[in-house]
């Protein structure tokens, strides 16, 4: 099938116009690379051939394949070279009087016919159009760093965006092996928009004197099946890119409380402490590997108590069930003997609510979060509240340990660690669709190719339950009495109706 875009100029040469040039030279394109900076363009492409060449040394490309696609690969001295160009592709510096008098001299030579695109990651399409007399032919069109690894591409329609412009590009998306998703033009649009909720809430349980930065993203990756802990990804990011982006997002929706930054990340970006790039971050590299601090050993307790669990406890026959396989002595009496452990799994609450609210001896309860299945997880995760005595924290974590799962101890919180992170996904993603920025369908496709979370996150929602994270997030809400916490309408009527929140009102 022969491309829609013929022929397709790429201005700014940096690492995302790169990955843009080389993807739509091998979808069939003539490109033309044109950078202000003198030989910025000359270098970048040598940059891509040399990946070719690599390739084709690896096996991975035809070397008659790699020639056609240099053969395309063409440099453009000024803008006026661009005249010919079915489309030009935008990926300069992020800033919008730049992009804007870009795009204005871009006009003024180019015909009518041609479209525009912008590859920003967080201006408005709307606001970057706004200087040019036909604002209709220019769309967003975001791709994610590494372009030819990261498969998904945000196609925005700002207000005034022709439909046919987004049509073309989201077909030309296709044609370069790549999955377009249709975003609104808001503040983060689909992506960066849905992953506030990881990042942030992490950095807000920290913040709290929870957990430390390990035990987090121990917790995240092995209780909720994530392949990297917040930390780990901001380290991996770079705390001068993933900051400015918590910033600019909460800002611009007038600081919305759920997209709120944390003073933890601005301190370590004044301080230089940006992630791997510079050696340290989150966590120390040497030679580029992460140092990662050991996990407390299991502690060596010679007689566990007996075992009395909370009637109101969150999946309590499992939990009763998991006790038993452990070998506990389990008390099945109304309330607890003087010597027993007390068990509470709530949702939402911390362990000290609960033990005020069931009228528990708090020096001997602990809790125990039961979101997600035990069977499904590689960890599980207990909880202390300030009385709590360390004889019952340690029988607690050694008892948990016996069948050799990795047991985690954090300080009360409410909704633990995971209980906390998915929660506040799922509610960002839901005030997502509820916004009508994009289609549940969307969301999930440019969440799971965007971020690698193990599922979208309205599959998330569904797979834990709506009305169990509408819960936890009532019950944080109580907690810490922060509209940060408060549901989403859409998440709120779908889990009071038992819908999926893939459901999209017709």
């Amino acid at each position: 099938m022969e491309v829609n875009y013929r022929n397709v100029g790429i201005v700014g040469t940096g690492a995302m116009g790169r990955g843009i040039a080389q993807i739509a030279a091998q979808a069939g394109s003539t490109v033309q690379l044109m950078d202000a900076q003198t030989g910025a363009a000359a270098k970048a492409r040598e940059a891509i051939c040399n990946q070719w060449d690599r390739l084709v040394e690896k096996g991975r490309l035809d070397a008659a394949l790699a020639a056609g696609h240099k053969d395309r690969l063409l440099l453009a001295s000024t803008l006026a070279d661009l005249a010919g160009c079915d489309l030009v592709v935008e990926a300069i510096v992020e800033r919008l009087d730049v992009k804007q008098a870009l795009f204005a001299e871009l006009e003024a030579l180019l015909p009518t016919h041609t479209a525009l695109a912008s590859n920003t990651s967080s201006l408005s399409v709307t606001a970057i159009a706004a200087a040019l007399k036909h604002p209709e032919r220019l769309a967003g069109f975001h791709f994610f760093n590494p372009v030819p690894l990261m498969k998904v591409v945000e196609v925005i329609a700002g207000l005034k965006t022709s439909p046919a412009v987004c049509e073309g590009l989201s077909q030309y998306a296709r044609q370069m092996g790549h999955t377009p998703v249709q975003a609104q033009d808001t503040p983060g649009f689909i992506v960066n928009h849905a992953g506030r909720g990881f990042g942030t809430e992490a950095l807000r349980i920290v913040s709290e004197g929870i957990a430390d930065f390990a035990t987090v993203d121990r917790i995240l990756r092995d209780q909720a099946g994530f392949k990297l802990g917040p930390f780990e990804l901001m380290d991996l990011t770079a705390l001068d890119v993933s900051h400015p982006v918590m910033e600019s997002i909460y800002h611009q929706y007038y600081e919305e409380a759920r997209y709120r930054p944390s003073v933890i990340t601005a301190q370590r970006l004044a301080g230089g402490m940006l992630g791997r790039k510079t050696g340290e971050g989150f966590y120390r590299y040497v030679d580029g590997a992460m140092q990662v601090p050991p996990e407390p050993p299991v502690p060596q307790v010679t007689e566990i108590p007996p075992v009395w669990v909370s009637p109101r406890a969150s999946r309590r026959s499992e939990l009763l069930q998991l006790l038993k396989n452990l070998g506990a002595k389990i008390e099945t009496g109304a309330s607890a003997s003087p010597q027993a452990l007390m068990l509470v799994a709530p949702l939402g609450f911390d362990i000290t609510t609960v033990a005020v609210v069931e009228r528990l001896d708090p020096a001997r309860t602990i809790g125990i979060d039961m979101l997600i299945d035990d069977a499904a997880t590689k960890r599980r995760v207990l909880a202390t509240n300030p009385a709590t005595r360390t004889d019952m924290r340690d029988a607690a974590h050694a008892l948990f340990a016996r069948d050799g799962k990795a047991v985690s101890v954090i300080r009360d919180s409410g909704g633990f660690v995971t209980q906390r992170v998915v929660a506040a996904i799922v509610n960002i993603a839901s005030d997502i669709c509820q916004q009508g920025i994009c289609s549940p369908k969307d969301l999930e496709t440019a969440v799971t190719l965007g971020l690698g979370y193990p599922m979208g996150p309205l599959a998330m929602g569904d797979r834990y339950g709506p009305t169990n994270v509408l819960e936890v997030l009532f019950n944080m809400q109580t907690v810490y009495g922060d509209q940060r916490y408060r549901p989403s309408p859409w998440l709120r009527r779908r889990g009071a109706i038992g819908l999926s929140l893939m459901h999209q009102e017709e």
